[in-house]
């Protein structure tokens, strides 16, 4: 009798479709990233908090005058499921990081990227917003979603889930939803655990937070995602409200070909650029500069200024973010003049290969500058430019990392071009190759299906 209880527990357990039978079978997909009984498996970056473990819980301690400290896992995660619980002080402000990274060449080594914030202020309450550390700011602040500013409980413990799958970013606490986000920036990247800093003042000595039951599934993770109808934000082509302090502007709207038009044209190319999916796409065209649709440049010039630029390409693909292009150049056609940020697939693509020491690899100044110490993602994942100009010192960025520097007009800079292709005489026939005053941003038609979108430029007050 009992071998046949037995059995018949185990097909109930298989087959059950009740909601507890359910949850019962998906806790076998959890996998433990704190054993409960040290920190192995965990690194501290950044500031000099303290980090212990307490009864199988992590505490972190406060030191007046640290910056803010972050407890990181060693291995990296892109899609996941994480669920922890949290207690700490009211007055302490926290967060758990995810999809973050920290590199020597971005604000020296500061973590970086997405925060589910643990808020300190009861009159704000934002816990379970999503805040993007040491970049962005607030992407999915809970005025979006006000029922959700009730969710946590000061001064207790409160559980979190975060579903992270694709794009999208959702945030539970204490089973009620907080926040839904669409952002692509970082697929892939460490969790920390934040402790805030706080001022070097006694008072704020030995504050605490604590985390415990720190589970993830990683293995097919939106097998087990969770419904939820608030709101969706999504970030593509739009300005954070911190952007929008700062004086950013779209340059893309996601929709339409507004601001732009083809080289040597009046008009937007009635072929071979396509906008659809909050992206601005270049179609394939068997690999031919500007052949097809050719390259299409911005309505306005620009002197001094920063631009940013996400772009994706396919396997084997060549195209450019080009800037200070005045065309000028008669009969050209072929692709507009200008200084380029080189956007190309190293691996598949015979041009990485060609030109000096690596000047035409990806984020390098093409054929004159080669970028150095840069994280780039493969063909079908989103890479984030950022090219900088102010006073012709101009700054090449790739995925949060300077990949190179340079003066415009300088002795150097002049060196290096009469060493390139740029040396040829079409290319000066107006004045010096790539010291031009001001001039349009280009993106560049290769003959390869490239995306962009998110193209945003923030003017220099002295222009």
């Amino acid at each position: 009798m009992r071998r046949v209880v037995y059995i018949m527990l185990c097909i109930t357990a298989i087959t059950c479709k009740h909601p507890a039978c359910f949850s019962q079978n998906r806790k076998t997909h959890w996998i433990s990233i704190f054993n409960g009984e040290n920190l192995s498996g965990w690194v501290q970056l950044n500031g000099i908090a303290k980090y212990t473990v307490e009864d199988r819980t992590i505490v972190g301690r406060t030191v007046p005058g640290s910056p803010n400290s972050f407890l990181c896992t060693e291995n990296i995660y892109g899609d996941f499921i994480l669920e922890f619980e949290v207690k700490k002080d009211i007055i302490l402000n926290s967060g758990v990081q995810i999809r973050s990274n920290s590199y020597p060449q971005y604000k020296s080594g500061r973590v970086f990227g997405y925060q589910v914030e643990i808020d300190n202020r009861p009159e704000r309450s934002l816990s379970g917003g999503i805040y993007d550390e040491a970049r962005r700011e607030w992407l999915y602040d809970l005025d979006y979603h006000p029922e959700g500013k009730k969710a946590y409980r000061f001064g207790e413990w409160n559980k979190y889930r975060i579903e992270a799958i694709g794009p999208s970013i959702r945030v539970w606490v204490n089973g009620i939803p907080t926040a839904n986000l669409v952002d692509d920036l970082t697929p892939a990247g460490f969790i920390g655990l934040q402790v805030h800093s706080v001022p070097d003042d006694s008072l704020c000595d030995k504050l605490e937070v604590r985390w415990k039951n720190i589970r993830i599934i990683t293995d097919d993770p939106g097998k087990y995602s969770t419904a939820t109808t608030i709101k969706e934000i999504n970030t593509s082509n739009k300005l954070t409200k911190k952007e929008v302090k700062e004086g950013w502007q779209l340059l893309f709207d996601g929709q339409s070909t507004a601001g732009w038009k083809g080289a040597f044209k009046d008009a937007f190319p009635e072929k071979g650029w396509k906008v659809e999916n909050d992206m601005m796409t270049v179609s394939a065209s068997g690999g031919n500069e500007s052949k097809y649709g050719g390259d299409i440049v911005t309505l306005d010039k620009y002197d001094d200024f920063e631009l940013q630029v996400d772009f994706r390409i396919t396997k084997g693909a060549n195209s450019g973010i080009k800037y200070y292009v005045t065309l000028q150049e008669e009969g050209n056609k072929g692709s507009a003049f200008g200084l380029e940020f080189q956007i190309l697939d190293d691996v598949n693509h015979p041009d990485a290969r060609l030109g000096r020491d690596g000047n035409r690899t990806v984020g390098s100044l093409y054929d004159l500058i080669p970028a150095r110490n840069k994280l780039v993602y493969p063909p079908g994942q989103w890479n984030h430019a950022l090219i900088k100009s102010q006073d012709n010192h101009v700054e090449h960025w790739l995925n949060e990392v300077k990949i190179l520097e340079y003066d415009r007009g300088s002795q150097e800079f002049r060196n290096l071009v009469k060493k390139s292709k740029y040396a040829a005489p079409e290319y000066n026939s107006h004045s010096r190759f790539g010291e031009a005053e001001e001039g349009h941003i280009l993106l560049q038609d290769h003959g390869d299906e490239v995306s962009f979108k998110n193209i945003k430029i923030k003017i220099s007050e002295n222009e």
